[in-house]
């Protein structure tokens, strides 16, 4: 895992770390939420994780959603993402399916400042 390109995330799967990161700093958006962690171990990879509870809509609905989140995290996430950290995008009910790409890529680089600030 450590030879893994700098320029990439890593993608979360396991429910402790997606735990760890609901506990540690938040970040409201319009759009999304974002929650991030400093994981403080000698890995200085990067990882980000996407949730759409059922708040979101159907099936159809929490997955566009989540293709949303990953295409906005894939161009624009390691722009502003630190190394050692995860980070969690959580999809909004109505906001993160209907609003702007535009705006919610707007929305992460604001985020990202705001967290690391």
């Amino acid at each position: 895992m450590s030879d893994a390109p700098r320029n990439r995330a890593e993608i979360l799967a396991k429910r402790a770390d997606f735990l760890a990161a609901a506990k540690a700093r938040r970040q409201g958006m319009p759009g999304f939420l974002l929650q991030a962690r400093h994981r403080r171990d000698d890995q200085p990879l990067v990882r980000v994780g996407f949730t759409c509870s059922k708040k979101i809509g159907n099936a159809v609905m929490r997955n566009r959603a989540k293709r949303r989140l990953r295409e906005i995290a894939r161009l624009g996430l390691m722009a502003g993402a630190r190394p050692g950290w995860d980070y969690v995008l959580v999809g909004r009910p109505g906001e993160t399916v209907s609003r702007d790409f535009a705006d919610l890529q707007k929305d992460l680089a604001a985020a990202l400042r705001k967290i690391h600030k």
